[in-house]
């Protein structure tokens, strides 16, 4: 068979990244799309060093770095892509890359990390972080998202199956996309990360500083608890907002390199995270140490931590608001209980690089068997 894999812009590596690496894993031989290629050389490797075909938005002015800016283009530039040769095309889509253009003999599945956020559900919440909820940028802002999710709704009937990386992505493609999506959940390197049981007296936090990711209502719970300390690792451009908010209890350590973050990791009480995100890697790395999470009760986080009071042999306890009274309660029942860090690193196994490629490549072989047997019946009834 031959094979395209297209994945939205490759410029970093991260979640997303770490999926395509993986996808590459599974076929090595597929060629690969994406609207922009900027990888700097020493991040080429996950992408096995392959020649990535383009757009156009790739000979723009200044796409580099404002390639987001090009949003309004890329749904034009996606179907100039001419894929007509493969006879399975993978799509891994947080955005536009599921709107490739194929044909009723191709087989096109689509790998959703989400429907577009900020064209659909989170549209309001993003106009109000990008102050783009008022005047005359806010309002063209929002007729080039609404075109937007008219061609996202559109350029569904175009994928043959849908997967998602979580049950919670599921129910949103169903909402924005009248179509099911089979849950097959991301890659997570647990192997890079080792069981500690004995703990130390902190909690940590660990995150990019920005809005949605409620570091800022983390220290905020921590003024609450002066008796209780917590370390926050990460940076961002709310870094020096949150560094303000901290009080003498609070560890800001900024950005830290891996061995840091693991270290911290291991020897932390509790791990916390408020944000509502769509699946949530961080959480499993954090159990993967055997490190309990107290987590924002919904999202992804449903699905990634076994609740204390809704699980046998549970990896975390969940609070529903995102307020520091609600993680301040959170911590303070947290105390009162006692979850076993083998249980945590027990449930992050099965979150593994090997569990991901099995699982994804079983429902690929499946409905390529599916396919098959449709055009040999096909052929016989003609």
């Amino acid at each position: 068979m031959k094979i395209a894999i297209i994945h939205d812009w490759l410029v970093v590596y991260n979640g997303a990244e770490k999926v395509l690496e993986e996808l590459l894993n599974l076929y090595p031989n597929a060629d690969l799309y994406s609207t922009v290629e900027y990888l700097e050389e020493k991040d080429r490797h996950f992408i096995q060093n392959k020649k990535v075909i383009t757009t156009f938005i790739q000979k723009l002015p200044f796409s580099k770095s404002k390639y987001r800016n090009y949003l309004p283009l890329m749904p034009l530039a996606i179907e100039q892509l001419d894929l007509s040769k493969y006879d399975l095309i993978i799509s891994s889509s947080h955005a536009i890359a599921k709107g490739v253009i194929t044909g009723p003999d191709q087989l096109h599945i689509s790998y959703v990390y989400s429907p577009i956020r900020y064209a659909w559900d989170l549209q309001h919440q993003y106009l109000k972080e990008t102050g783009l909820d008022k005047g005359l940028k806010g309002w063209i802002t929002r007729y080039i998202l609404h075109n937007v999710r008219n061609w996202d709704y559109r350029t569904a009937n175009g994928v043959d199956f849908f997967m998602c990386v979580s049950d919670f992505i599921g129910r949103r493609i169903w909402k924005t996309y009248r179509r099911e999506a089979k849950t097959v959940y991301p890659p997570v390197d647990v192997s890079a990360f080792t069981l500690r049981e004995n703990k130390e007296d902190f909690y940590l936090t660990a995150s990019r500083m920005v809005p949605y990711k409620k570091i800022d209502t983390i220290v905020e719970a921590f003024s609450l608890m002066p008796d209780k300390k917590l370390v926050v690792i990460g940076d961002g451009p709310d870094f020096k907002k949150i560094k303000a908010k901290a009080g003498s209890n609070v560890v800001i350590m900024g950005y830290q390199p891996f061995e840091v973050l693991k270290d911290h990791m291991q020897r932390a009480k509790g791990f916390i995270f408020a944000a509502e995100e769509d699946f949530g890697i961080v959480p499993l790395e954090a159990q993967a140490c055997g490190t309990p999470v107290i987590a924002f009760g919904k999202g992804g986080a449903c699905e990634t931590v076994k609740g204390y009071h809704e699980s046998i042999n549970p990896t975390g306890i969940f609070f529903y608001e995102q307020t520091p009274e609600a993680i301040a309660d959170s911590v303070n029942q947290f105390e009162k209980i006692y979850i076993k860090p083998a249980h945590c690193r027990e449930h992050s196994l099965y979150f593994s690089s090997e569990r991901f490629r099995k699982d994804f490549k079983q429902f690929i072989d499946d409905r390529i068997k599916g396919k098959n047997s449709n055009s040999i019946k096909d052929v016989s009834v003609s």
